[in-house]
């Protein structure tokens, strides 16, 4: 029970929270409008996205009245320039020009010629780049690769790609003159102005001349002002806590103390209002509340060291500001050195650009250990509309990077005992790479390098090299550091190291479980085995004989991972051709696209002869889902073997996916809301990954509540002490058998009202389950 003092700094905590949150939000939209990037702001977001669809409907409205004309400036305007990209490009790229130069803190950004000058400029430079995407595509995409990333803001990408384009005599662009940018920007800005009411035109008297500015009208600043105090209640930072969670229950909200910082963190993310949760799941959730963490202060020393010497190591990249070149002494009367000069200093502006950006969730992570030091803390956690638990904060939790999982520890240590040894022997070992090993050898292997883990754990930093090309180098790290001192010097008689082990390719494992198939569950480890089985490799082996021959020779297990990881979670044979090709262009393996079909549908085929249990299950969703919605459901909802309901609702959004060169992806929406439309095919492709991951949760949801131990989760992995992890090993597995004994598959057809009955092999036998030393590894 938390005293009133401890409370109080919680309370405290909280208010920081956000205070901080409301500083952040507003610190980022004024350096937004400072930069004349209005558009990337809260309120730019909303409103544009709210703006397109109407902008969209002019613009095509006004083209088609001026081309059926056929007379005028603005014809010829159309004809000349509008005309070279659709409609939802034109609209996309004036609305974000408008908002960008209205909303600029810069003086003069929001004059009338500027703001149209700046919208037609931007289009030309669109059409410009497809115009070397039509001449020089592969030249361009080679351009792009080697030096878009390297260029802070879009004018200076243009003026790279311009300037090499010419080197490499592509042909030329034709510009278009600043009076005919200035006419079609106009010409946009008024469909903007006159299709939203959001701007106007505001005449001032400057001297002896009259000046035109852009202003927003007291409509929108209302408009604008309320997405902002809304943004508000939302703002609050979400950091571990310094005393116990509240529970939560399915009246009263859990998690940190302050109804202003839970406003926008519910029990159940993305979840449906009415859905009442059973008690497993909570006990669950409130479970994992309960468990203290602290840092782990070597991996932290090793963390402040490396980023005092700006050194980098996997995802941890401390900021590194180069300066500035020296200007010339001649800079002002010697054309070429002011050049050369300008040139170097962007090129340091872009690196220092790129480190920053780069360095992000470094600086945040190290902010948040500064601020935990020393400290007892917990995580509040809730669930995904699946089940699945995700902490609330972002930072040091068992969800976080490698560098951000291996800061922290659990605060209540136990007893390091023959047994602990042997899961950190482990814990060294699969951290270092071993992940696929026999047991054994994963043993054999930390007993083969004590001197490497003695030289790492002694002197870190020296021996850099020594750790960081590893699998997961702060948490081999960290492990190296338990492991010398618990076992090797054994001055450190407890442990509070956080040892992990996983699923092997959960998909898989849910699947078989419910297609009670022996074969499948044979290949992921479910029955017991003397090594680890390879699901992956056997695929590979089956699918090689259908492949081109060239191919045959670099089939492996490897080749098909990410393909057989996914296809339980309804991966296509589109995305498979990327995973396929990535995975031989890796090992310098070029495929044509034919080829490319012929062995994404060996694999495919494969997987339907290696795992026909939980293909045949996938495929019985789809149909069954499909008839369901036919039949006139809106939404589907069933509830795990835990208790948890998950509600399915997918409705048709009216989105259309834009790629501009400049402004990359874009994702426009052309409608504020969903539809009232049922999305089919979502539903079908959505139903049975999420069927999938709802069990691998309650799966959790049950070992977890049985378990009396500090424990963490990481999706379908389990963490907790090496002291511990043979007793949780045990409890997943008795789980699973239990799950397995169950006819969960016949229980979820009569909950979705399948017309047909579930393709249940049924020759598994769940007993075996408790024998299997892979199951969890």
């Amino acid at each position: 029970m938390p005293t009133p003092s401890q409370i109080e700094e919680q309370v405290q905590l909280e208010r920081d929270q956000i205070a901080q949150g409301l500083k952040r939000l507003r610190d980022n939209t004024q350096q937004l409008e400072d930069k004349s990037y209005a558009s990337a702001t809260v309120y730019g977001i909303s409103s544009i996205d709210a703006l397109l669809p109407i902008v969209v409907d002019r613009i095509e409205e006004t083209t088609h009245d001026r081309l059926k004309r056929g007379t005028g400036y603005q014809f010829q305007l159309i004809k000349d320039y509008v005309s070279r990209l659709e409609p939802l490009a034109s609209a996309a790229i004036s609305c974000k020009l408008t908002f960008d130069k209205v909303f600029s803190h810069k003086e003069g950004s929001n004059n009338l010629t500027n703001v149209c000058d700046s919208i037609g400029h931007a289009v030309e430079d669109e059409c410009q780049m497809r115009h070397y995407e039509a001449s020089a595509p592969g030249l361009l995409n080679v351009l792009k690769e080697n030096y878009w990333h390297r260029s802070i803001g879009t004018q200076q990408k243009i003026v790279v790609i311009q300037t090499l384009m010419n080197r490499y005599n592509v042909e030329k662009w034709s510009a278009w003159g600043r009076a005919n940018r200035v006419k079609l920007g106009a010409w946009l800005l008024d469909c903007i102005m006159e299709t939203s009411g959001w701007f106007y035109k505001d005449t001032r008297q400057e001297g002896k001349r009259k000046v035109n500015y852009i202003m927003p009208t007291p409509e929108f600043m209302a408009i604008k002002d309320k997405v902002m105090r809304d943004s508000e209640l939302f703002a609050p930072l979400s950091w571990p806590m310094l005393i116990e969670p509240n529970d939560w229950t399915n009246e009263r909200a859990g998690g940190y103390l302050l109804n202003e910082v839970m406003r926008g963190n519910p029990m159940v993310r993305r979840g449906h209002d009415t859905c009442i949760q059973g008690e497993i799941p909570i006990a669950f959730l409130n479970k994992i509340q309960k468990v203290g963490y602290t840092l782990n202060s070597f991996t932290v020393n090793v963390a402040e060291t490396l980023q005092e010497r700006g050194v980098s190591v996997d995802k941890f990249i401390p900021i590194v500001e180069m300066p500035l070149p020296p200007k010339p002494v001649d800079i002002a009367e010697n054309k070429e050195a002011r050049k050369g000069y300008r040139r170097a200093a962007a090129e340091v502006m872009n690196t220092n650009a790129n480190a920053f950006r780069r360095s992000c969730r470094t600086r945040m992570t190290m902010e948040a250990i500064r601020r935990f030091k020393n400290k007892v803390f917990y995580l509040p956690w809730s669930f995904d509309y699946r089940g699945r638990a995700y902490p609330i904060p972002a930072f040091l939790t068992p969800q976080d990077t490698d560098f951000g999982k291996a800061c922290i520890r659990f605060a209540n240590e136990s007893t390091v005992t023959t047994e602990a040894e042997e899961w950190l022997s482990f814990q060294v070992a699969t951290t270092y790479g071993l992940d696929k090993a026999t047991m054994s050898e994963r043993l054999g292997w930390t007993d083969d390098n004590i001197g490497l883990i003695t030289k790492i754990a002694l002197d870190p930093i020296d021996n850099l090299p020594e750790w960081e090309a590893a699998e997961e180098p702060f948490q081999f790290l960290a492990a190296c550091d338990e492991y010398y001192h618990c076992v090797i010097l054994q001055d450190r008689k407890t442990t509070g190291l956080p040892v992990a082990t996983d699923a092997t390719c959960s998909g898989l494992q849910i699947l078989a479980l419910l297609a009670k198939d022996k074969r499948t569950a044979q290949l992921v480890n479910v029955l017991p085995a003397e090594r680890p089985q390879d699901a992956y490799k056997v695929v590979a082996e089956v699918a090689k004989w259908n492949c081109p021959a060239h191919i045959q020779k670099v089939m492996d297990r490897k080749t098909v991972k990410r393909t057989v990881m996914t296809v339980p979670y309804n991966a296509k044979p589109y995305s498979n051709r990327t995973y396929i090709r990535d995975a031989l262009s890796e090992i310098g393996v070029e495929i044509d696209k034919d080829d490319l079909t012929i062995t994404v549908k060996a694999v495919r085929d494969a997987m339907h002869r290696v795992v026909p249990g939980p293909m045949s299950v996938m495929k019985w969703i789809e149909d069954e889902v499909s008839k369901a919605i036919s039949r006139g459901l809106t939404e589907l909802e069933w509830v795990t073997p835990s208790g948890f309901v998950v509600h399915q609702r997918i409705m048709k959004k009216e989105v259309e996916i834009l790629n501009l060169q400049l402004l990359g992806r874009c994702k426009l929406s052309v409608a504020t809301e969903d539809s009232n439309e049922v999305d089919k095919l979502r539903h079908k492709a959505a139903t049975a990954p999420n069927l999938i991951h709802s069990l691998d949760a309650s799966l959790l949801h049950l070992s977890a509540t049985r378990f009396d131990n500090p424990i963490a989760l990481i999706h379908d992995s389990v963490l907790c002490r090496a002291t511990d992890m043979s007793i949780l090993s045990s409890l997943v597995r008795e789980t699973y058998m239990n799950l397995a004994k169950q006819d969960y598959l016949t229980d979820f057809a009569s909950q979705i009202g399948a017309e047909s009955e579930p393709p249940i092999i049924g020759d598994l036998e769940p007993e075996s389950v408790i024998e299997s030393t892979y199951f969890f590894c």
